[in-house]
């Protein structure tokens, strides 16, 4: 890590580093988001959602929305720190916030904006963020981080693939673009948890335990979860995905044995973690025995979804909140545990109930949506207090 120049502590809070407004939009918009969903699947909540259906809306807000401003946030604040050099902050922060949040506003409006419209503020949002985050690599020849940035290159392709789509301009684009950014989010997940989650049990647990990481596993994750978009996101062909599937279930519980050990029980911030990995391995799991035993597709989404992004990204957001306002990571408030335990519960009921029994499945859904907002509106009880106020130590950031 280089060593930063000496800090001066200037400007509004909220814009001194970019996990501060993209961490409480992330959290407002997860509360605001799912209660919309909510209301449109439970009640007929008539809304225009800018020209998109009700579903659409839902799945493109939870990956380009909510996990966008979560990634964007989380990014920016992560380079500084690889590259010791000042990630965007003050009005330029400002403005590439203003942009992520236009673009979630305008489709609850209820106001008649044309989809091309939305279209460029949300691509100008990832554009910009693009470039936020490769400039301070750059500066530094940090090449080795355009493995990160490139991944987001591909989201923001992916979500100019979906609005060609719903625009009608590409047949099936739509669909195209929504999972291809599903999976992108999940290599960003994958990538930022091999780097850190090893790191934090080391660092977070009271004795020393042997964390094991393997190169070919992380080699071969990468190729097959490459292949596993490819081949599910522009084939037909339900036996390789199958098959990719379940090698990349097979892989990730290898990973996951190597950084094992009973010491992360006794830490919320490291157990949480740990099964929301668990639940991306269940994704996995899913997506391989789709075809052949006649599970919901939207089972598999979910786990990667719901379990494996909502409760990685709660669990990663928490963390960094604290490390970064200057308090102690090791000593969290005692309320996470509930705030993890509603949200670990509602992707539970909304992966694994069905499974059980389709009979009630729409008191799973409601249920699950429910844990879901309960958890976040927890979340930001806690933290959006720390998220709008100076550091506890006195320094910039």
């Amino acid at each position: 890590m280089i060593n930063l120049e000496p800090e001066v502590v200037t400007g509004v809070p909220l814009f001194r580093l970019a996990f501060r407004p993209f961490f409480l939009g992330a959290g407002i918009f997860a509360v605001l988001s799912v209660s919309v969903w909510t209301a449109v699947y439970f009640h007929g909540m008539n809304t225009s959602f800018s020209g998109m259906d009700a579903v659409t809306w839902h799945a493109h807000e939870m990956i380009f929305g909510y996990a966008m401003a979560v990634i964007a946030g989380f990014l920016l604040t992560a380079i500084k720190n690889w590259t010791g050099q000042q990630t965007l902050r003050g009005p330029g922060l400002a403005v590439l916030f203003v942009l992520w949040l236009l673009a979630r506003i305008i489709p609850l409006s209820g106001v008649a904006v044309p989809l091309v419209v939305l279209a460029i503020i949300d691509l100008l949002f990832m554009l910009m963020l693009v470039w936020a985050a490769t400039m301070p690599v750059l500066k530094v020849k940090q090449y080795k981080q355009m493995g990160v940035v490139s991944k987001i290159v591909l989201l923001m392709l992916s979500n100019l693939l979906f609005y060609l789509g719903a625009g009608g301009v590409i047949e099936d684009g739509e669909r195209m673009g929504l999972y291809s950014g599903l999976y992108m989010v999940i290599a960003l997940l994958l990538v930022m948890a091999r780097r850190v989650i090893p790191f934090f049990i080391e660092k977070g647990i009271d004795h020393k335990a042997e964390i094991k990481n393997r190169l070919w596993v992380d080699m071969a994750s990468l190729v097959f979860l490459i292949l596993l978009w490819l081949l599910d996101v522009f084939t037909t062909l339900t036996t390789a995905v199958s098959v990719a599937a379940g090698v990349l279930a097979g892989l990730h519980l290898i990973r996951m044995a190597g950084w094992y050990t009973n010491q992360i029980w006794r830490k919320p911030l490291l157990w949480v973690l740990y099964i929301a990995y668990a639940s991306l391995v269940a994704g996995f799991a899913l997506k391989c025995v789709e075809p052949w035993l006649e599970v919901s597709p939207f089972l598999a989404v979910h786990a990667f979804a719901y379990g494996g992004i909502g409760v990685m990204t709660l669990g990663m957001m928490s963390r960094v909140i604290l490390g970064h306002t200057g308090r102690n990571v090791f000593e969290p408030p005692p309320v996470l545990f509930w705030c993890f335990a509603l949200l670990i519960g509602g992707a539970v009921i909304r992966i694994f109930f069905p499974l059980i029994s389709m009979d009630h499945y729409s008191y799973w859904i409601g249920l699950s949506q429910l844990l879901w907002i309960a958890s976040f509106l927890l979340f930001l009880v806690v933290y959006a207090p720390m998220l709008v106020k100076t550091r506890v130590d006195g320094r910039d950031g």
